[in-house]
Parts: structure tokens; sequence; C-alpha cells
């Protein structure tokens, strides 16, 4: 009777959290209301997920009832340093759930005094996976607890391959979302090179024919007028369109940032060093941020000569965008003198990165972004 109460309890738990997990959109919201609702189901304590990316980098990404101990200083023995089972996932240690027999942080914080630890000296550790896709994992833990039955683990072990499954199903959703948003972009630019761009340069030449027609100074003045508006506006309809779909961005950021400094007529060198591949929205935000640099380059510095850098060090990108123009009086100590600057400001923000911007009359401008890779909490 009892292993038959025992079986329908696991059955209504998987069942609770599945419900959970097919409502999700976003990951660390679902996994902050799965560990929340699996601790109460099994009437466990504590837990927490950390997720692991592709260079192994980790985060916390929930935590339901930590202890004073784990919470002290905003978590912080809980988002820094290695410990046991993070090192045995990384050594593919770790393909099952398993029992940790003592766990590093919760050591750390009783030898240096961060709080109460309420009894937790162990826990449960279950990678979080999908097939051959690895995500992270899932720490339980309760007060005296100093192992797990077979059925406890087996039942954390079926919860954690739903989230991993969950995981793979946002993460592929996001990734249609994203595709279809580059496919409108493309779709949009492809419209206004067939028709507006079209339509500008017949503009142009029709200016130019036009003078030929005719001997009048004040008509040809205006002709002329005219044939260089238009000239500005196909420009300037290059530049929209290459915003809108960044033709060589697929070989690098690199490569998108020289050929739009092309675009804008401006001669640009380039230097590289330590880039192999970036993840995809930080190289869409360094080709935003980049973009209207140059585009400030154009408009203001007076000057057609620009330097790029792009660096990475460890797990950090550094891109610095010069020029030895005109430059302005600014005053780091005052708000950014354009929408335009303050628009990268915040896109560096977005991304946890900082945006520092040098300039002085006279003396050129210089604008250094630097983004960590690695995630934070």
């Amino acid at each position: 009777m009892m292993m038959k109460d025992n079986r329908i309890h696991e059955l209504t738990t998987l069942k609770v959290i599945a419900e959970k997990l097919n409502e999700a959109t976003d990951v660390k919201e679902m996994l902050k209301d799965v560990l929340c609702e699996l601790l109460k189901l099994t009437e466990l304590h504590t837990g927490w997920v950390f997720l692991i990316d592709k260079q192994g980098e980790y985060e916390l990404a929930a935590a339901y009832n930590l202890p004073a101990g784990l919470s002290w200083n905003k978590k912080i023995v809980m988002c820094k340093g290695g410990c046991w089972c993070i090192d045995r996932y990384h050594d593919d240690r770790l393909n099952r759930a398993a029992n940790i027999i003592n766990c590093k942080r919760i050591e750390a914080a009783i030898k240096n005094n961060w709080g109460e630890t309420n009894g937790i000296t162990h826990h449960a550790t279950v990678p979080l996976q999908a097939g051959n896709e690895k995500f992270g994992l899932l720490n339980i833990a309760s007060p005296n607890k100093k192992h797990f039955s077979d059925e406890e683990l087996a039942l954390l072990e079926s919860v954690a391959f739903q989230i991993g499954t969950a995981i793979n199903r946002i993460q592929l959703v996001e990734k249609a979302r994203k595709h279809a948003l580059i496919e409108e972009r493309n779709r949009l630019a492809q419209d206004l090179h067939d028709s507006v761009n079209q339509l500008l340069f017949s503009i142009m030449l029709t200016a130019r024919g036009t003078k030929e027609l005719t001997i009048e100074n004040e008509v040809k003045d205006m002709l002329s007028y005219i044939q260089e508006l238009s000239q500005e506006a196909l420009t300037e309809m290059k530049g929209l369109i290459w915003q809108l779909r960044p033709q060589g961005l697929e070989n690098g950021i690199g490569t998108a940032l020289l050929n739009y400094a092309n675009v804008l007529g401006l001669k640009a060198e380039l230097n590289i060093k330590g880039v192999c591949t970036l993840p995809c929205h930080i190289e869409e935000e360094l080709w935003r941020i980049g973009q209207e640099a140059l585009n400030n380059c154009k408009k203001h510095a007076e000057t057609t000569e620009v330097f790029l850098s792009i660096s990475r060090k460890n797990y950090t990108v550094i891109m610095v965008i010069e020029d030895g123009g005109i430059g302005f009086h600014y005053d780091e100590k005052k708000h950014l003198p354009s929408m335009g600057l303050r628009g990268m400001k915040e896109r560096v923000k977005k991304i946890n990165g900082s945006f520092n911007l040098s300039s002085s009359l006279g003396s050129g401008t210089i604008i250094s972004i630097t983004i960590p890779l690695q995630k934070e909490v």
C-alpha cells in the first residue's frame, strides 16, 4: 500500500511540474517557479539551479529557501568559485542524479561565519539535459539530510529531464523568433532597395539629363541642387539598408563594420586580436553600436579616416572606435550630448557592459566598449 501511495505521489509531482513547464516561455522565470513547486511537492527544503554555458561559465539562475549562510552578501558564495558538483559536471562524471557527500559552498559559509546553514551539509545534484544537450545542474537539500534514496534520486532525475527538455524548447523558440526577425529585416531591406532606392536614382539621373536641355542658369542651379539632394538621399538609403541587413555579419563583426564604413565613404583601419566567434546577441549589439559610431564619424568628425579595434581577452571583448576629427567638448560628469551616444550607452548597459567616451576640441573622439562574455547574476 505504501509503495502504491509513493507511486501516486510521484506521478502527481511529475504531472504538476509538466504543466508548469508547458506554460513556460522564459527560462529563468520557469526555473524559479518549478523549483518552488518541486520543493513543496516533495516536502524538501532548499534548492538552487546553476545554468552552465558552453564555455563552462555558470550562473545561479534560481534559488529557493537558501539559508542565511548561503545568502550572505548577495549570495556571493553561490555565484563565484568552484565546487564539487560543477567540477564533476565539467569532467563528465555527473550524468545521473547523485548524492554529494559534502557541499563545498556550505563548508565555506560555515568556515567564514557567514550565517546559519540550518543543518544543511549535503545535497543531491542532478544534471539538466535533453538528449546530448547539457544546460546545468539542479541541487536539492534539506536540514540534517545526508542521503537521498534511490526513489528520491529517480524522481529528481525525471524532473530534471523535464526541465532540460523545456529549456531546449524555449531556446529553440527564441532562435526561431530571432530568425523570423532577421527574415523580416531582409525583406524590408530588399523592398527599400527595389523601390525607394531605385526612385532616388531615377530622380538623380533625370535631374542630370534635364540640365542638358536648358540654358537657364537658375534652372541649372536648381537641378544641380536636386541632383545633390538625390545623391545624399541615396547614400542615406544605402546606410539604412545596411542597418537592416548587415551583409558580411555572417563573416564576423569586423568584416561587417569595414563594409559599412566603405558604404559611408570612410577609410577604416581594422585591428582584431584574440577574437574567434562571439555569441550572436553580443555580435549584433556590437554591430549596432559600431554603426552609430561610424555614422557619427561621417556626420560630425570632418574626417574620412577611422580606426577600429576589436579584441578578446579571457571572458571580455573590447571594441574601440577612434577618429582623428575635430572632436567636441565633453564633460563626463554631464549627460551625453546626443541621442545617438545615449542609445549606444543604453545598448552596452543592456548586456552588462561599460561605455567610455573621450573627446576634446581638435583631438578627435574615442569610444571604448567593454562587454563581459561570461554570465553574471
